[in-house]
């Protein structure tokens, strides 16, 4: 069976149940089982995590609330709300020094084509950048959804850790949150420290434990704060806001939540 096979089984199950898909573990919990399902089938096939140790974690609303994901394309044509860029839309998410090496997240954003022709000038644009839409497929698959990527770099090294694609007018409601763990240093085998996240636009403060018993609380961006304090952006272009926590030496990952 494969990794996709297997996920939606397990996800059928029951929810909160642990998910393991090579090279990390998946954790599905809260909310409905058709979020579980699909993100389940996200964490095997579409959204991408780097690193040996990383782990993709998804919550919702303790009761059933969600999501709301727009008809596909193919049935209802979205209707344009902003003009189609040809360039991704790319933002800090964070930075920072750790131990002398200065690190940083960014994400870039493709805006949604509306019609066959915008999505073939969308692949070609992307592959200028070295990106690839992660489902593949036609270029008529990604009308009307928006494509991003989340890149890692550390000292001189930077590296794609997340990628998804999603329909344009998805949203995120409530204490809706998906997260993924990694270590810091490309290389690194061990010490899953970095945590990125996206949350609904709604959302006021997120907040990360540690395995020491610690946390380190997020909060919307005061205005002109630097991109060093951690804080919930508005990355443009996202249909959601991110969030960026990196644990202290010695301790590592253990949750995340969204508070208020």
């Amino acid at each position: 069976m494969s990794d996709s096979d297997i996920a939606l089984l397990l996800a059928d199950a029951a929810d909160g149940v642990e998910i393991g898909i090579a090279p990390y573990e998946a954790v599905i919990r809260g909310g409905r089982r058709r979020r579980a399902r699909r993100w389940a089938v996200a964490a095997a096939t579409a959204l991408v995590l780097a690193g040996s140790s990383a782990t993709l974690a998804v919550a919702g609303l303790p009761d059933g609330g969600g999501r709301q994901v727009a008809p596909p394309a193919t049935q209802s044509k979205p209707t344009p709300s902003h003009v189609f860029h040809d360039k991704p839309h790319r933002s800090t998410l964070a930075t920072g020094t750790d131990g002398g090496t200065k690190w940083k997240v960014l994400i870039n954003v493709w805006d949604a084509p509306h019609d066959e022709a915008q999505a073939e000038t969308l692949r070609s644009a992307m592959a200028r950048y070295g990106e690839t839409p992660p489902d593949g497929g036609k270029a008529s698959d990604l009308i009307g959804t928006i494509t991003y990527f989340v890149y890692r770099g550390y000292g001189d090294k930077t590296t794609k850790v997340m990628e998804n694609t999603v329909p344009e007018s998805d949203t995120m409601t409530g204490t809706d949150l998906t997260s993924g763990s990694l270590p810091l240093d490309p290389d690194g085998k061990a010490d899953v420290r970095l945590v990125i996240g996206y949350v609904a636009k709604t959302a006021h403060r997120v907040n990360c434990t540690w395995t020491n018993g610690t946390a380190t609380v997020v909060e919307r961006a005061a205005a002109g704060a630097g991109t060093d304090i951690p804080a919930i952006r508005s990355p443009q272009g996202s249909p959601y806001d991110w969030f960026v926590c990196l644990a202290p030496k010695s301790t590592e990952y253990r949750t995340t939540e969204v508070i208020g």
